[in-house]
């Protein structure tokens, strides 16, 4: 087990040094469209939606679009990223050639998204934090964990998916029909206790909304140790489920 996660480990400064080539520009798309998307909103819709869930729209909106960050960063990372490094880079295939395996390139992969995860759910967090929307401060020390939670559970979707299609451009069905549906009704832009009974019955099916409760708990400072319990622990069954399903079809995508 230890010499998995070291091999691992060499995924993840391959990955981070690549990253790094252009870390400004990787990075700034990340951090500046949910603060860009937040002001526009807050400024638009503010002034005639005074009362979000106890909460001005601009502080409601705020822990939903922090924690996103992460989801699609996981996201992409493991799907156009993962598919191009298998299919046409043929990079997993020459780690292959070495004492790293499979399992060590899915532990490896994670492991980058959930390090990705948290830091950007961190800094937009910290970013948003600047235009006074943290209630508590030293909650923001909880970010780290909720992005690399959120990161770990969207991140294995995109895992899955990347064994599932045929060609590249089929991502854009599995972002349509299932990351955009994420992102919409997982209570970032609505209180979903407003909605139908059968809606909230729905979105517990979401692992976003799972992150998007545990945003909110840190950034309102109205933090339910049960409760966060809960959310915690679906989160680590969607990626321990989706991971093993991913672990065998990585497989056989790899090893002919």
């Amino acid at each position: 087990m230890r010499e998995t996660f070291q091999l691992s480990w060499h995924i993840v400064v391959r990955n981070w040094r690549v990253y790094a080539k252009d870390f400004l520009a990787n990075i700034s798309p990340t951090v500046t469209d949910p603060v860009f998307l937040l002001l526009s909103l807050g400024m638009g819709l503010s002034p005639y939606v005074s009362n979000v869930g106890g909460h001005s729209y601009v502080r409601f909106l705020a822990p939903g679009l922090a924690v996103t960050t992460a989801m699609f960063t996981a996201f992409f990372e493991t799907s156009y990223g993962f598919y191009v490094q298998m299919t046409y880079e043929a990079i997993f295939k020459a780690m292959l050639t070495t004492p790293i395996g499979v399992r060590e390139i899915v532990i490896g992969e994670l492991c980058w998204c959930a390090l990705k995860g948290a830091a950007m759910a961190t800094g937009v967090s910290l970013v948003l934090a600047c235009f006074g929307l943290w209630t508590y401060w030293p909650w923001i020390f909880a970010m780290p964990f909720i992005g690399a939670v959120v990161a770990l559970a969207c991140g294995s979707i995109g895992l899955v998916a990347s064994t599932l299609v045929r060609n590249i451009d089929q991502f854009q069905a599995v972002y349509s029909f299932v990351v955009s549906p994420l992102y919409f009704f997982s209570g970032i832009f609505f209180p979903v206790n407003s909605a139908p009974v059968w809606f909230q019955w729905l979105v517990n099916l979401s692992p976003l909304y799972h992150g998007v409760r545990l945003a909110q708990m840190a950034f309102w400072n109205d933090f339910h140790a049960g409760e966060a319990a809960i959310h915690v622990a679906v989160l680590l069954l969607f990626t321990i489920v989706l991971v093993a399903i991913a672990d065998r079809r990585v497989g056989k995508k790899l090893i002919l």
